[in-house]
């Protein structure tokens, strides 16, 4: 059964969020970027219960069970995860933008945030927070971090990297999390579209969701 909740946003969306129930188990990476060797590609296709996303942007059925939407023409690869679904990256055509989709493994988004920003958790090199929010409220859990690097393993070097990366709880009780990154240089409105369209477009592994996610 779908859940629509309303996040607190921060970021000139509408904070409108979709989570939904799911078998799919919990856990994945602590916030590093994995390597970005593909090691499956998706051959997904729009959904056709699915409505139209915004204008640039289509719906992938992923074959690690989720769907979500993406900049059209995006490319995807994956890696192994030891926890959950398998890493999910979707790449612009020129590789300089991302989104990347995994399960967490800790017990709350908040959680999962102490422990990646702590000494335990290797950061890329030039890594610093800007800003890291909670969503909370009430209804809706969740976190999101913006930071900015300056180099992303096994990404070109294009300066720093600006990212966002949210984590949130889902209706079965299940914690995804979705990151976008792209160069700083381009400012970063870019990403946070990508973050909160995909965010808005996200229906957990194996879930039957509404057509629409824009619309309660």
């Amino acid at each position: 059964m779908l859940t629509f909740v309303v996040g607190k946003d921060g970021g000139g969306d509408d904070g409108k969020r979709v989570v939904a129930a799911s078998p799919s188990v919990s856990a994945s990476p602590t916030g590093v970027s994995p390597s970005t060797s593909p090691t499956l590609e998706d051959t997904a296709v729009p959904s056709p219960s699915a409505s139209v996303p915004p204008a640039g942007y289509e719906l992938r059925d992923d074959t690690e069970g989720f769907r979500i939407a993406v900049p059209e023409g995006w490319s995807r690869s994956s890696v192994a995860s030891q926890h959950g679904i398998a890493v999910v990256n979707y790449r612009s055509p020129d590789r300089e933008h991302r989104l990347q989709v995994y399960q967490v493994a800790e017990a709350s988004p908040a959680a999962s945030f102490k422990l990646y920003l702590s000494d335990q958790v290797p950061k890329p090199p030039g890594f610093r927070k800007l800003d890291l929010q909670t969503l909370d409220d009430g209804e809706f859990t969740g976190s999101r971090l913006e930071y900015v690097a300056d180099s992303l393993n096994g990404e070109p070097d294009i300066g720093t990297w600006h990212a966002y990366d949210e984590r949130f709880v889902a209706a079965d009780g299940n914690i995804y999390a979705i990151a976008a990154y792209g160069p700083d240089a381009d400012g970063s409105g870019s990403e946070l579209t990508n973050l909160t369209t995909a965010l808005d477009w996200f229906c957990p592994p194996y879930t039957t969701c509404d057509a629409d996610a824009g619309t309660d």
